[in-house]
Parts: structure tokens; sequence; C-alpha cells
């Protein structure tokens, strides 16, 4: 089995974090979305992955220090990394296609903003799974239409009439990826575009008109991280779902705290200071951090950060800032400055 994860955009929505950091590094419960991603895919396949290919953008934002934690991600799950750079924005069929290498036999392709969880067993009779999500608006969806055997014969985009409930949250495995490949070459040929883009979507039509067989995989929880408010409601579901599993330590052991206090759940990295301080519930905290004299909920802080006489709700902080102040509904950048 091979993952496929397309992550080039630089994630424009959830700015200004992803001017520094591609948004799938930005960690949400102490790990970085692609990371939780492809650990929570290989729960659910529950087999072996040979190869864990990671098709990136720009090497100048997409660098050296990104090539080596995707290595070390796929290396970790007994996997091989494969990097490949998709050289312009020109869709999702174009992104996959930029691993062409990679693509044969069974795979999961996964788009690297979503977060799941699910426990499912994918069916042997499909040449394809689409992995879905119900939902009570389907209307602001692409959701799957099925047939009486429940089979998937169309995807439809926001549809203005009721078609399903279930939306296609962006995962999509294949028993030959091969197939999808061939008919992506085909939209690319005859430069087939939506939206000024090749989609994977009209591969999939493809698969579809020579009958291929779609199911549906339904994943219980879908979280996205597209912008801040959502990314911090997906921390917040995330620290829940961790404490409850009780199999990830989320406080680490040198942290220190003095005369502060923590609502549980919560996420604090190593080597982070609390003084005169209450965190949380509902906090993650990166490495290295000092907090000072605040109070802090709801909220996602990075590293090396010093936070200082702040009262925090729904804030969203970067790395290497420093932060003296009583605002609450903030989102800072790396490196900022606010005394």
């Amino acid at each position: 089995m091979k993952i496929i994860v397309p992550m080039a955009g630089r994630g424009s929505r959830l700015r200004p974090h992803s001017l520094t950091v591609p948004k799938p590094l930005i960690p949400v419960a102490g790990q970085p979305i692609v990371h939780r991603l492809v650990k929570d895919i290989v729960k659910v396949l529950n087999q072996p992955i040979e190869e864990i290919a990671f098709v990136l953008g720009d090497p100048a934002f997409f660098g050296d220090d990104v090539v080596k934690s995707l290595t070390e991600l796929a290396e970790d799950l007994g996997a091989k990394a494969s990097i490949y750079r998709q050289d312009q924005p020109l869709g999702t069929g174009h992104a996959i296609m930029s691993a062409k290498p990679s693509l044969s036999g069974p795979a999961v392709i996964a788009y690297a903003d979503t977060l799941i969880r699910a426990d499912f067993e994918l069916d042997p009779s499909a040449d394809s799974v689409i992995w879905t999500k119900r939902v009570g608006n389907p209307e602001a969806y692409g959701v799957v239409k099925l047939d009486n055997n429940q089979n998937i014969v169309e995807l439809v985009e926001k549809p203005e009439s009721f078609v399903s409930d279930q939306a296609v949250i962006g995962i999509y495995y294949f028993k030959d990826v091969a197939v999808l490949k061939e008919k992506l070459q085909e939209v690319l040929d005859q430069n087939v575009m939506n939206g000024g883009e090749y989609q994977i979507n009209d591969g999939i039509k493809r698969m579809m008109a020579d009958g291929r067989v779609f199911k549906t995989g339904t994943v219980d929880e879908w979280m996205d991280c597209g912008n801040k408010n959502v990314t911090l409601e997906t921390n917040a579901r995330m620290l829940g779902f961790l404490k409850a599993d009780n199999e990830e330590q989320l406080v680490h052991d040198s942290v220190v705290l003095d005369n502060s206090s923590i609502k549980e759940p919560c996420f604090i990295g190593k080597g982070t200071v609390l003084r005169n301080t209450t965190v949380g519930p509902n906090v993650s905290i990166g490495n290295n951090c000092v907090i000072e004299n605040s109070s802090v909920k709801n909220s996602l802080i990075q590293n090396q950060t010093t936070i200082i006489n702040a009262n925090l709700d729904e804030a969203m902080i970067g790395n290497h800032v420093k932060y003296n102040g009583d605002f609450t509904k903030i989102s800072i950048g790396d490196y900022t400055t606010m005394e």
C-alpha cells in the first residue's frame, strides 16, 4: 500500500501563519497537521505501508527542513519517503500527476489540510473508495450520488437540490492507482480544465464511465484546518480525543509549573515554563515557550514564544513571538513582537 499526499499549496486562508510555515506543518494538538493525518490513515488501513509520496511546492518555501520532517515521518511508519515537486499550482489532478513514478498498485490519496477519526475496513469489491462524512448542509460541499447498490455513480459539487448528505473530504483509495494515472494523463493531454485547473474529479469521472466500482468509506469525524477559527476548533476536538484515548503524553515531563495550573485537555511541549498562569482548557503550546502572569484558553501557541500579561481566548500565535498585552481574539504570525 502507498499513500500519496499532495501538499504544495501555501494555505492563504491561514495567513499570517502559513506565510512562514507550510500549512500542513502547522501543529495541532502538538503535531503537524500532515503528521497526524498520515498516522490516522495508517491506523485505519491497518496494513504495511510501502511508500509515502509527498508532493511539495516551491523549494524556497518547502525547503530542506520540510523534506527532513516528512522523510522522518515516513521512515518512522516503516515506509519509504518519496518527495516530488509540483512546479505550478494547476490543481489537484496536476498535483497527483507530479508524483507519476509512484502511481502504481494500491494507494490512498489524501490532501493534507484535514484530520479524521475513522474505523472501517476497505471494501474488497471496490475499485476505489471515496471517504465521506455525513453533513447537515450538503449544499455547501461536494457530495457523492449513490445508486441502489450503494455504489457512487456521480460527484456533484454544491448541489442546489438534495443529492445525498455524504460530503467528499479529500481522501481516496484506489485498488490500482495506475488506472487513475491513465485517466488523469488523458485529462492533461486533452487540456480538460475546471476553474483553470486540472481536477482529480475529471479522472474519477472517466473511471466511472468505464464501469469502475466506487464505494464510500464514512469517517466518524472530519476536522478542517482551513482557517484560524476552524483550526482552533479542530485543535480543541483533537485534544479531547487524545485525552479520551490516553495514548499520548500531552504534557511533557519537563514543563515547569510555577504557581500555575492546567485545565485539561491541553498539550504543552518540552521546556515550556508557566509562571503565575492558568492554561486551558483546549490549549496547545509548543516547545520552549514562557508564559507569565497570563490566562490562556481555547488557543494554539507554537514554539519558542513568550507571552506576558495576557488574557487570551481563541488566540493563534506562531513561533518566536514576543507578546505583552491584554488583547484576546488575535492571530499573530512568526517573529512578531508586540510590547
